[in-house]
């Protein structure tokens, strides 16, 4: 027996959204955005975020993020010239890790053409130890907390 597939999640699950515009260089041989492009929109959404907020200093924050785990499922293709917008929530807030839950959608489309998560474990800079989320960052995190529904 198989387990049915997830459906894609719709615009309104997410907290907020950053725009990019695809590039030719996105689409592989295939005619769509590569797979691997699609953790790049990802990353872009959420460190352009955290920098908005004055959580993200990339040359002085004392506390910088690490990638540890990465997921990302596919529903539908997105090609160059497609806008997509990507929604980003927080699903969980550690003391020195977040969990960023991330959809992208395509241009006026209110289903996710793909979804995914990673989990950024926070470290002194220096030291490359986990280390606590600063209160400005965790303030600004606090605001992408949204019920996945």
């Amino acid at each position: 027996m198989s387990t049915p597939r997830p459906k894609p999640d719709t615009r309104s699950q997410y907290a907020v959204f950053h725009t990019l515009q695809t590039r030719w260089m996105d689409n592989d041989v295939y005619g769509h955005v590569n797979n691997v492009v699609y953790y790049s929109y990802f990353d872009t959404a959420v460190n352009q975020y955290l920098i908005a907020e004055g959580a993200l200093d990339l040359v002085h924050s004392d506390v910088v993020g690490l990638v540890v785990e990465t997921q990302c499922r596919y529903f539908s293709s997105v090609a160059f010239p497609d806008l997509v917008h990507v929604g980003v929530r927080v699903a969980h807030i550690g003391n020195s890790s977040v969990r960023y839950e991330l959809a992208i959608f395509k241009n006026d489309e209110q289903s996710a053409s793909a979804q995914g998560h990673f989990v950024h474990v926070y470290v002194d800079r220096a030291s490359n130890r986990p280390a606590p989320l600063p209160a400005v960052f965790r303030s600004a995190v606090e605001k992408l907390c949204v019920n996945a529904g």
